[in-house]
């Protein structure tokens, strides 16, 4: 088996659990554009999902640590700014 640094385990969780609330904003955005459908948000919650496992992978295999922190934090800065721009 292969062992697992305990920091890409704490990295990949945040980055999904970030990743999973910037996927309803993201829902949420293509939900209040007029004229968009179902199948619209359908596509943009697809699209970021999709964004989020590559994202997902490459933290919790090659990429390095200051890289991998790095794209935690500006996710979590993201969202401390889109859900008090409101």
């Amino acid at each position: 088996m292969i062992g697992v640094e305990t920091w890409r385990i704490v990295a990949t969780c945040l980055l999904t659990l970030g990743g999973l609330v910037l996927v309803l904003v993201a829902m949420a955005q293509a939900r209040d554009r007029r004229g968009r459908t179902r199948g619209d948000v359908a596509r943009s919650a697809l699209i970021s999902l999709g964004v989020l496992a590559v994202a997902d992978a490459l933290v919790a295999t090659v990429l390095p640590s200051t890289v991998a922190w790095g794209i935690v934090a500006a996710e979590w800065i993201l969202i401390a700014v889109v859900t008090l721009a409101d």
